[in-house]
């Protein structure tokens, strides 16, 4: 692992005859090829968006006709998992290939740490939340940087939540162009002005999701022949709700066409959202899907289709228990904030031009750690293992052939906004054991035959549960996992 961001310095070559021009770009002097030979990466990544919120992964409400192409061009990845159930960690496990656990990034950044929750809704609670660390530390070397490094032109697009200071923000941590990204989590505003010290306001009304795609565009346009990463990470479709007025109301006329009305169950001590029609969440849903079509059409007039890799993830489960429950993520249960696989299960497709069989699936459990050693295989450049510690290489499934990615683990030491209480969990072949802090009970679901988890297993495979329970011990005394803490103040008791 880097001590420092890397610093190398080189002399630009003069020589007309040399293959490489030697450029200076900020913070890293990097070789980069006269011509792309290596293939351009656009990763599209949504905020708080549900395993079953796009139509090719099931939702008849919502309409994603460009994602759904993308699907039909690509492969469905149909049990992909974020490594947290809320944002920041996900985030982080994408940029540095390690899980949240081993870098102790395990909240949102910005959650109220164990010394300052009182006054805060969880002071009360059994437990204190573990500390975290509410940054991505600069040790690590982002996937941006290492592609740069390589003669990658890198460019960031909309949220980016990884750190409060601006020396933690993606222009400092490998990115040419960041239009959009700083500490907040959420958008001031869904329409012009933004109030966004990395983007500057468009005309009045003008519509977030489109603009950060306009910007995208705009750095393929200007790419010239180096390989390019375009990272858009929509705000889309994290609260407030905001969508455009021609959305909502087509989407409040499909809701009366279908008959359809709100209808409610109940997790734990909150209420869920059971049936997806919430007009202005859907609206917002296709918003995103148009500004993912921008960026396809944009690739493809430039005529560089056929060299590009596309990459289509979500940061967490979809918003069902909490904070206005704009989606429901069923069959799946709960939603974003809880360990069940309605906060941890995501869409995912990548399109790898010539590799992937066009309308492909696998059912092969991945997870975000694993796109940053996709990534560099997929471009050819070596892997660092050192770095993307917990990622495995998903280039064998992307080539049709079977792959065992072995065990996932899933650490969030906190009680979650919407509803989730500290937890744990592991999940090995069609198993996933999750060990709930609070009262240190287990429970065992096997999600290939109970995606739902409504069957609890603990009683009929007891060894099962010893083995998977001992597995995540392991695992979190190796990466040094903190733990939640009893909460002995007085008010608690």
């Amino acid at each position: 692992m880097h001590m420092c961001k890397p610093v190398v310095l080189k002399w630009f070559a003069l020589a007309v005859a040399s293959t490489f021009l030697l450029i200076a770009v900020p913070g890293v002097m990097t070789a980069q090829p006269e011509k792309n030979d290596r293939p351009n990466i656009v990763f599209f990544l949504v905020d708080d968006l549900g395993w079953k919120d796009i139509g090719s992964f099931g939702s008849t409400f919502y309409e994603t006709p460009n994602i759904d192409a993308l699907a039909a061009e690509g492969m469905s990845f149909l049990q992909a998992y974020a490594a947290s159930p809320v944002c920041s960690p996900t985030r982080a496990s994408i940029m540095a290939g390690k899980n949240p656990g081993r870098m102790n990034t395990t909240d949102w950044f910005g959650a109220p740490q164990p010394d300052r929750v009182e006054g805060h809704w969880t002071q009360d609670k059994p437990l204190l939340p573990a500390r975290y660390q509410p940054y991505l530390p600069l040790e690590e070397e982002t996937i941006a940087e290492a592609l740069k490094q390589h003669g990658y032109r890198t460019f960031f697009a909309g949220k980016w939540h990884l750190g409060r200071e601006e020396k933690y923000w993606p222009e400092n941590q490998g990115f040419d162009v960041n239009k959009g990204g700083y500490h907040k989590g959420q958008p001031n505003n869904y329409f012009s002005p933004y109030d966004n010290p990395r983007l500057s306001d468009g005309p009045n009304g003008e519509h977030l999701p489109d603009r950060l795609a306009a910007e995208t565009v705009d750095f393929i346009k200007k790419s010239g022949d180096a390989p390019f990463f375009a990272y858009l990470s929509f705000y889309s479709v994290h609260n407030p709700q905001q969508a455009r007025k021609d959305l909502i109301d087509k989407y409040k006329e499909k809701k009366e066409e279908l008959g359809l009305e709100e209808k409610w169950g109940q997790e734990g001590d909150r209420k869920v959202r059971l049936i997806q029609e919430s007009a202005v969440y859907a609206g917002m849903v296709e918003a995103m899907d148009q500004a993912v079509g921008k960026v396809i059409r944009s690739i493809r007039e430039r005529e560089i289709e056929e060299n590009t890799i596309v990459i289509f993830f979500s940061d967490n489960g979809g918003l069902s228990t909490s904070e206005g429950h704009p989606t429901s993520n069923r069959p799946l249960r709960a939603g974003k904030g809880w360990m069940y696989e309605g906060g941890i299960r995501e869409p995912m497709i990548i399109k790898w031009p010539g590799v992937t069989t066009p309308g492909a699936a696998t059912q092969e459990p991945v997870v975000s750690m694993d796109f940053y050693p996709t990534i560099l295989e997929a471009a050819g450049l070596p892997l660092q293992p050192e770095q993307h510690r917990d990622g495995k290489s998903l280039v064998p499934l992307l080539q049709g052939k079977r792959m065992d990615r072995g065990p996932l683990y899933f650490h969030y030491p906190h009680y979650g906004n919407q509803g989730g209480s500290p937890s744990s969990a592991i999940r090995r072949g069609d198993y996933k054991l999750i060990e709930f802090y609070e009262d240190g009970h287990t429970e065992l679901y096997n999600i290939s035959d109970d995606m739902a988890e409504q069957s609890n297993l603990v009683d009929e495979k007891p060894e099962l549960v010893r083995e998977l329970k001992q597995r995540l011990d392991r695992w979190k005394s190796s990466v040094g996992a903190r733990l939640p803490s009893e909460n002995s103040r007085d008010e608690a008791n």
